[in-house]
């Protein structure tokens, strides 16, 4: 429940904002008398002069007006100016302890926590399968495994923390003119297809596909990319079927 205005915490909050607000309406009317005195003609406008002739209304909570208007400088608002700029350097160095530990919260989140992998090339520089069962295709060639998720052996990634992930697969197969590009591949969460790459292709004997994608991981969770039974990835000498992932943010559990 919002505290009400009255109450004492948001009372004392509302009059420091008043004072404050009476603060800056006088000086901007004190600073109004200074610019008729040196507009006036020679000789000039005493500060009572201008005062007199001012039209607008001068708030004066706990001021000195009199001295206010008939002596030149600032000795009658000096003690209420300290209190001003007291209290803005209290707000301020509160705000700046505020922002400094909400920077140490984030390093705390994230902090140690740079996940990120990228695995390319096919066991095999001629065909990878095919098999008489699904099998993980074990990307051997590792060029980045910030956090040691990836695994080139299984090819298989697992999740140091649980967040929110981005993974990207592409796909490449080459083979014999007289030869058909017949692959499917899948990119597996836990056991469950997240996205898929397939060609029976007899028009051309190459192809080649790419597919991103963003899904949530409890901290042990696996991806991998599965080759189907009976399926074949031929012809990868340059390396251009790659698997890579990385943590986009992670999820406090």
């Amino acid at each position: 429940m919002t505290p009400s205005p009255s109450s004492p915490e948001v009372g004392g909050r509302w009059g420091r904002v008043t004072e404050m607000r009476a603060v800056v309406d006088l000086l901007v009317a004190v600073g109004m008398l200074h610019l008729a005195r040196a507009r006036g003609p020679p000789g000039g406008l005493s500060l009572r002069q201008a005062a007199v002739a001012f039209r607008g209304e001068i708030p004066c909570p706990k001021w000195d007006c009199e001295c206010a208007f008939g002596r030149v400088g600032c000795c009658c608002v000096g003690g209420r100016l300290s209190e001003v700029e007291e209290l803005i350097f209290s707000r301020l160095s509160d705000m700046w302890q505020s922002i400094t530990q909400l920077d140490r919260s984030i390093q705390e989140t994230i902090g140690g926590r740079r996940v990120a992998f990228t695995a390319s090339g096919i066991p095999s520089m001629h065909c990878f399968g095919p098999f008489t069962s699904d099998k993980s295709i074990p990307y051997s060639s590792v060029s980045l495994n910030h956090g040691d998720g990836y695994n080139p052996a299984l090819g298989i990634f697992t999740a140091p923390c649980s967040g929110v992930y981005s993974f990207s697969l592409t796909t490449y197969s080459r083979v014999a003119a007289a030869r058909d590009v017949y692959y499917l591949l899948q990119l597996m969460r836990n056991g469950e297809a997240m996205a898929s790459a397939w060609e029976e292709n007899r028009a051309d004997s190459e192809d080649s596909s790419t597919h991103t994608i963003l899904f949530s991981l409890e901290t042990g969770g696996q991806v991998y990319v599965l080759l189907r039974s009976g399926r074949q990835l031929c012809g990868d000498t340059s390396g251009l079927n790659s698997f890579s992932g990385y943590l986009v943010h992670p999820i406090e559990s």
